[in-house]
């Protein structure tokens, strides 16, 4: 990470934005906004003025605040969850930007130990390759969240801080950084602070660009998995029975994995190829054909750190087996 070389969040921050009047603007003169802008250049030294020309610029956007309420997770079963992500066109895309990133893929599993399909399945699920990456300004998103939506203020309120901070120390303009109604950026969707802690510059051109160099978002991925205790070659998820209430009580009680595989078998969960020793939790999801229980181990509990939702770690990782299943198909067909 470069260290900022100035104070200043870029050299035209004090001027308005394509035009932009100050009297239009959303943030301009509220009170919890003055009186975040004074904790900014208190801890972290920005200039006042550029703040207030920013925030002056800033939009409060209301389709943020109805998308937030509603997030896929909560609102849909994993039987309809599931079908949003493993499609033949997204598994089909996904074989296609294996090929043409195998390179950066290949380093990054040699760098970080985490493979292909993982980095690849993230990448499908959150921006479909690239191609949905988000078109809200960052600004707006953060700022929104930020001082309109009182439920999660106080994260978004830091994010926003944490893109401030971006922006100024990669030398990029706050005001054209785009992404997802909650101010997630670039081809894996990072937030401002998964941002400046794990992001990487993959390619070496002096410029950490999640948002248009699939390399460097590749690496960064990658980092994101090995930083957060990604174990090669480690089991993810295994179909499991269950044959006891006992059993059934404890499933989706944690993202924590607070069993060992011995300990679920005692309560009457039926798994096989699993050591007993290993750590593990039990999972429940209402499928097509009925409820679905499955016993994660420590690599699907870490993928649950990208994105702290079962049904959404699950899609992660029948993805990535089905685009690894294709992929190796294709290769085995075009052999001659």
């Amino acid at each position: 990470m470069r260290a900022a070389a100035a104070v200043s969040l870029t050299g035209a921050l004090l001027y308005t934005f394509y035009g932009l009047s100050l009297s239009a603007a959303d943030y301009s003169d509220r009170p919890d906004v003055d009186g975040y802008i004074k904790e900014l250049t208190k801890a972290h030294g920005f200039e006042r003025a550029e703040l207030l020309a920013l925030f002056g610029e800033a939009q409060r956007k209301q389709n943020i605040l109805d998308a937030i309420a509603r997030p896929a997770e909560k609102t849909k079963p994993w039987s309809e969850y599931r079908e949003i992500f493993l499609t033949d066109s997204r598994i089909r895309d996904g074989v296609e930007f294996w090929r043409t990133n195998a390179a950066a893929l290949a380093r990054a599993q040699a760098e970080y130990s985490v493979p292909p399909e993982v980095v690849v399945a993230i990448i499908g699920v959150e921006t479909r390759y690239g191609t949905n990456a988000g078109s809200y300004r960052v600004l707006d998103a953060l700022s929104t969240l930020a001082f309109d939506y009182p439920p999660r203020s106080t994260f978004f309120k830091s994010e926003l801080t944490q893109f401030l901070l971006l922006a100024r120390e990669e030398g990029m303009n706050p005001r054209t950084l785009t992404g997802s109604y909650a101010g997630a950026m670039g081809y894996g969707q990072f937030i401002p602070s998964s941002f400046r802690a794990y992001a990487v510059d993959f390619d070496g051109d002096g410029r950490r660009d999640i948002w248009g160099n699939p390399t460097d978002a590749i690496g960064s991925v990658a980092n994101y998995f090995r930083r957060h205790g990604w174990t090669a070659d480690g089991p993810v998820i295994e179909p499991a029975r269950v044959t006891t209430p006992q059993a059934d009580a404890v499933a989706n009680e944690s993202l924590n994995l607070a069993y060992t595989v011995a300990q679920l078998r005692a309560l009457g969960v039926t798994i096989d190829g699993l050591p007993d020793a290993a750590e593990a939790g039990l999972y429940r999801y209402d499928g097509a054909q009925g409820q679905e229980y499955w016993v994660g181990l420590h690599n699907f509990f870490v993928i649950t750190r990208y994105n702290h939702s079962t049904m959404y770690a699950l899609a992660v990782h029948q993805l990535g087996q089905a685009i690894a299943q294709q992929r190796e198909a294709s290769v085995a067909s075009a052999a001659p």
